[in-house]
């Protein structure tokens, strides 16, 4: 993207300040609009994208974090090791994914982004227990494969831990440090595999001071949105960007099968 019109990097500059927008009402969804909005608009490779993410979401928690939230013991190391564990085998396939297969990366990010937008409106009751070790360990997992795809490890560990007896503010810092670790090793794994490019550094400074301003323009001056109407702005936002993403696979796939079935001449 470094040639491309000067259009296109105030394209990408939109997109940096809607994800940023988003990440302040809800808290996670930084990475799957701004992979999505640039999914939709042709600015940029998801693996590029999904790099700038991982820059951005340590710059995110380099200002919010300052200690280690005070989580039950028994939790942190299958909450944290099962994510570590699903962020390796994410960025894996991703490298995969790019070398073979760029159509389907595209559709998974669509199916992805579709499904949390359901979990956004999805109404869950906090649970009476806190969930056993195991069951950290399986959202942890799934995030973890999600960050290393598409840097964006938020929605199955949100959804998990907004249902348990925790407080809000131990949560918010959990999901935070949880975020920032997977950062760290995918940044890792991306640059021993060199898939971070001079097109994700120079997209990376680009982005860098949207997010820093807009995050703290967020934080001195909140929105006064009510959760429902953010659920429902962020569902509309996501359900439109996985839509576009998979929609043309779904039309390709229709439009081959009905070529196949009509008799040839």
């Amino acid at each position: 993207m470094s040639g491309a019109p000067w259009f296109h990097h105030l394209m990408f500059a939109l997109c940096v300040a809607l994800a940023t927008f988003t990440q302040s009402l809800t808290g996670f969804a930084f990475g799957l609009v701004l992979l999505g909005l640039v999914a939709v608009f042709h600015l940029a490779p998801l693996p590029v994208a999904a790099n700038v993410v991982t820059v951005m979401v340590l710059a995110n928690a380099a200002l919010l974090v300052r200690r280690m939230p005070p989580l039950p013991r028994a939790i942190v190391a299958p909450t944290f090791g099962s994510s570590l564990v699903g962020v390796a085998l994410g960025a894996f396939l991703l490298a995969w994914l790019s070398d073979n297969a760029i159509g389907v990366l595209r559709v998974v990010l669509g199916i992805a982004i579709l499904a949390c937008s359901v979990l956004l409106v999805v109404q869950t009751k906090p649970r009476a227990q806190l969930s056993g070790p195991g069951e950290f360990g399986f959202y942890g997992v799934l995030s973890g494969v999600m960050g290393g795809v598409f840097a964006s490890a938020g929605p199955p560990m949100v959804f998990h831990l907004y249902r348990q007896p925790l407080d809000r503010l131990v949560v918010r810092d959990t999901l935070v440090l949880i975020f920032a670790v997977n950062a760290v090793l995918r940044l890792l794994i991306v640059l021993q595999q060199g898939r971070f490019g001079a097109d994700s550094v120079a997209l990376s400074l680009e982005a860098l001071p949207v997010v820093l301003l807009l995050t703290w323009l967020a934080r001195r001056y909140p929105p006064g949105w009510s959760p429902s109407a953010v659920r429902r702005v962020v569902f509309v936002l996501l359900a439109c960007a996985g839509a576009s993403l998979v929609a043309p696979a779904v039309t390709s796939a229709f439009a081959a099968q009905h070529a196949r079935s009509q008799p040839s001449s």
